[in-house]
């Protein structure tokens, strides 16, 4: 099938590389041309593992191609896939400018029969606007789905190639078929009957916002339950295990941390409290998730201060990890970001590493910590060591090292990496979800 990608950020680029992958021929449009051009010149612009891969093999063999020629895409394709940006407003709604005026151009240049479909997480309702705005345009027959993504940055190749499912919202039985036939070489043509799930357009819609939402729950939960933990003198890292082995409850996302970030469960929980409270449903449970996540991103900051004193001026902390989770450059709401306000704020210099995602972080943050491309040169002379990332350098990491290079011996592991290790003597260990040790 031929298909063209509105917009080559994230979600564009995962999914113009996957569908190339399983035989279609792929265009990948965007407005930026200095992206364009890099594009073409087989440079993918973000960090995501295994995209450069699928990227070069399919850029190589003519299935993936690059243009800032929206309306040619348009007319050449079967499938128009919007796959731009809603970035929030300053009010908590949904900026949907890109996505109208992108469904705008669709309308005008059409040629026969085309389905659409919309990646961008919208709220619910958009997808009737953009039939409006085509219909405007257009007497051209043409669908309109709701495709909403579910991709883990990080392993977002996988999530794409191996999907446990796909969500097809329409009432257009043509464009229904026309989005099986696009997604069947995935599973085979009568797998995919079972695996695609089809239902209306407002469905769709929520049922990407209810996926991010019980999942930013989830994690909420057992964070709330790691903090009470502590205040009973339980330890949440046998709980966890010992709740979650029920199958009904499961270990996955299930584990103890200082908050969730991301570009995806803080927008979409808050599209979704704003959608519920202009139906006036207010959402009280995903309210005290939003409040309570707020918080729990303070924690390891809490803890610092509480071990070192309110006023940190003459110390140096040492953060490991300032992307919201690992495998991914991106630090849009990471915890990291919060940590260390307060950190500066109360006058301690800190001294942070990331093995990807410093220069996004440097992008925008000010005041800014100080930088080191080697994890270990960040604990010289620090006073204490907080883990905001958990990323497999940290992990594994030396724990006797850290006890040489680190002069104040204060570690506060944000996500829990080093509890099953013997750690060094002298050592104060403090985690979330139990009670700090001396070691």
């Amino acid at each position: 099938m031929k298909v063209s990608v509105i917009g080559s950020g994230y979600v564009g680029l995962v999914a113009g590389a996957g569908f190339a992958e399983i035989g279609h021929s792929v265009r990948c449009v965007d407005n930026d041309e200095n992206k364009v051009r890099a594009l073409n010149d087989g440079v993918v612009p973000i960090y995501e593992p295994g995209l450069d891969e699928l990227f070069n093999r399919n850029r190589k063999a003519g299935r993936l191609t690059f243009s800032i020629d929206v309306p040619s895409a348009v007319k050449w394709a079967e499938v128009v896939i919007i796959a731009v940006g809603t970035p929030e407003r300053e009010d908590g709604s949904a900026d949907l400018s890109s996505v109208l005026e992108v469904a705008r151009t669709v309308g005008q240049n059409i040629e026969g029969y085309t389905v659409v479909a919309c990646k961008s997480t919208v709220p619910v309702g958009t997808n009737e606007k953009i039939r409006e705005v085509i219909g405007a345009a257009t007497h051209q027959p043409f669908g309109v789905v709701s495709n909403p993504e579910f991709l883990r940055e990080g392993e977002a190749i996988e999530d794409f190639m191996h999907p446990p499912r796909v969500v097809i919202g329409t009432d257009d039985p043509r464009a229904a078929e026309t989005m099986l036939a696009l997604y069947s070489p995935l599973y085979g043509y009568y797998d995919a009957h079972d695996r695609i799930v089809v239902m209306d357009l407002r469905s769709a819609e929520v049922t990407k916002y209810v996926a991010n939402a019980f999942l930013a729950t989830r994690i909420t939960f057992i964070n709330e339950m790691a903090n009470f933990c502590e205040a009973v003198g339980a330890d949440i890292t046998k709980v966890r295990v010992g709740a979650g082995m029920d199958p009904r409850i499961g270990l996955y996302y299930f584990h103890p941390g200082c908050g969730y970030g991301g570009s995806c469960f803080p927008k979409d929980v808050q599209a979704l409290l704003r959608t519920a409270r202009s139906y006036e449903h207010p959402l009280k449970v995903l309210e005290a998730v939003d409040s309570a996540n707020d918080r729990q991103k303070l924690v390891p900051f809490e803890k610092v201060v509480a071990r070192l004193g309110e006023d940190l001026s003459g110390k140096t902390i040492a953060v490991w990890g300032l992307s919201f989770k690992p495998e991914t450059d991106d630090t849009r709401e990471s915890p990291a970001i919060y940590v260390i306000d307060k950190l500066i704020e109360a006058g301690a210099t800190v001294h942070a590493h990331d093995p990807i995602a410093v220069e996004a972080f440097r992008a925008f943050r000010d005041p800014r910590p100080r930088f080191s491309e080697d994890m270990w040169a960040t604990l010289d002379n620090a006073d204490a060591l907080i883990v905001i990332t958990d990323w497999k350098a940290y992990r594994e990491a030396d724990l006797q090292e850290i006890n040489r290079r680190l002069r104040g011996k204060v570690v506060i592991d944000g996500r829990n990496i080093w509890t099953g290790r013997q750690r060094p003597e002298g050592w104060w260990y403090e985690g979330i979800g139990f009670l700090p040790s001396a070691r």
